[in-house]
């Protein structure tokens, strides 16, 4: 693969694929991560990032100009007991800048190479109520994937938009004819810009389970506590400031200031 620098070569049992980038509330990425850290997944490939980013400026070390530095984007393989899929994750540090549709086929041709049956990605589904407990949903690359997502605890959402590379990488798997499995977590408007362990714990339980492996969610279960009770308090917050407004006298306002 020329764009692609092979760490080790190695026969892989049924392997399946997670990939993910940065999205919102980093759902993707926060549940890739914990995965190759819990299983101790080792270094497999990289991709040269060159064709895909642009860097905007360089470090300076005791006045000494560095080399330019790029995101990373590597591939790490986690080994499963005998019988069960062994798992390659994609981690990939950054949104390309450009050429994002030529990244998702260089994934796709690396899974192919890895004999890949399946690509996971995962990401945020935005909603308007708040999400102290977060639904998961689904979004599958053939429509006959939804029988079985049917076995989980997923709700299916019918219409909406994945964006980024967590949701292009499937239209690209779909284009190829591979299967592809997108699972998202309810994250609010609200709380959009920041980690939201809760949606990341709650698509952690069922990806494990459709996975078929076993791994410690205490740590990410005590992060999304801990995050349910911050939002709570972040949600009254805005629902304080917008009755507020909203039935504060119209003299009291300040000069100029309108509805929005």
């Amino acid at each position: 693969m020329g764009n692609i620098d092979i760490y080790q070569h190695v026969d892989l049992e049924e392997p399946v694929l997670l990939a993910a980038w940065p999205g919102i509330s980093n759902v993707g990425l926060e549940v890739a991560t914990y995965l190759r850290d819990k299983l101790e997944a080792t270094e497999l490939a990289e991709v040269d990032p060159v064709e895909f980013f642009t860097p905007l400026g360089i470090l300076v070390h005791n006045n000494v100009v560095q080399f330019p530095m790029f995101p990373k984007n590597k591939f790490y393989l986690a080994r499963t007991p005998e019988g069960k899929s062994d798992l390659v994750i994609f981690i990939g540090e950054a949104q390309p800048d450009h050429n994002q549709y030529d990244l998702a086929h260089t994934i796709i041709d690396a899974a192919q190479d890895f004999k890949v049956k399946r690509i996971y990605t995962c990401a945020a589904a935005l909603v308007q109520h708040g999400a102290e407990r977060s639904r998961v949903w689904a979004a599958v690359t053939n429509a006959g994937l939804t029988k079985e997502l049917r076995k989980y605890n997923i709700t299916m959402r019918g219409d909406f938009q994945i964006r980024g590379l967590n949701g292009l990488l499937l239209g690209a798997a779909r284009e190829r004819g591979m299967e592809g499995v997108c699972l998202l977590g309810e994250t609010p408007h609200y709380a959009a810009e920041m980690s939201n362990p809760v949606a990341s714990h709650a698509v952690l339980g069922v990806l494990s389970e459709m996975l078929g492996i076993e791994i410690d969610l205490s740590d990410i279960a005590k992060e999304a506590e801990q995050m349910a009770e911050a939002m709570k308090t972040l949600s009254q917050e805005v629902m304080d400031k917008y009755i507020g407004h909203f039935t504060e006298p119209l003299w009291e306002r300040n000069p100029g200031e309108e509805d929005e």
